[in-house]
């Protein structure tokens, strides 16, 4: 939503590393009713970039829906997704693929160090612990968009959040699911262009029911406290 600075450099770096990597592959951008230049300049590169499918969200209908909507469009067996604010570097999806394996269904990334604002910084390790410490997590950065899931794993978990709290769901419906995780160091940077769309208080007054809404689903009626 609102990435047109980053999303052109995204998607050219993203098929450069793909072409490195394999001849089978698709990249889908889903545009979540951006209103800055994101629709020009995806409708240009999907001039120039055969693999590109774009789907466009007529309105912001959150970050939940955007991920449902490219995990439902997705076709080949690996699905790797990640924001398109760059704040992680798209070509390090190829340290994730290494790690493909018959006995693997999530190569998760864990940032090696946050570069944030400070009270983000914060923000997010408190977050981190209470997460973890309520939702009993395997992974030590639910917070890392920078995952390759195995396709078929989205016939056994699925999915219902619409705002950012569907992460926490999907791991740990992956986890209840015993889907197996390995996980791999990514770098993360400076946000360099738009802003966060989390630190508005009605989003977070939001996100707070939701997590309690989960935690209660997920730990609570399953008997896993």
């Amino acid at each position: 939503y609102n990435d047109g600075g980053t999303i052109a450099s995204m998607v050219i770096l993203m098929d450069s590393t793909l072409q490195s990597l394999t001849t089978d592959y698709e990249i889908l951008v889903i545009d979540d009713g951006s209103t800055d230049q994101s629709r020009s300049v995806l409708r240009t590169l999907e001039k120039i970039i055969p693999r590109l499918r774009v789907i466009y969200h007529e309105a912001n209908r959150g970050y939940g829906v955007a991920l449902r909507t490219g995990f439902a469009s997705a076709t080949k067996e690996w699905i790797f997704y990640t924001d398109g604010d760059f704040q992680y570097d798209v070509t390090e999806a190829a340290k994730l693929v290494a790690f493909i394996s018959d006995n693997v269904d999530v190569v998760q990334g864990f940032k090696i160090k946050r570069l944030d604002p400070l009270h983000r910084i914060l923000i997010g390790k408190a977050y981190q612990y209470l997460m973890k410490f309520l939702f009993w997590l395997p992974i030590r950065d639910v917070d890392c968009d920078f995952r390759l899931i195995r396709r078929r794993v989205f016939e056994r978990v699925h999915l219902e959040y619409d705002s950012g709290v569907i992460c926490l769901e999907m791991v740990k419906k992956m986890h209840l699911a015993g889907c197996r995780f390995v996980e791999v160091p990514v770098s993360h940077y400076f946000r360099t262009y738009g802003k966060s769309q989390f630190f508005i208080f009605p989003r977070v007054f939001r996100v707070g029911c939701d997590i309690l809404r989960l935690w209660w689903q997920l730990v609570v009626k399953s008997g896993r406290i």
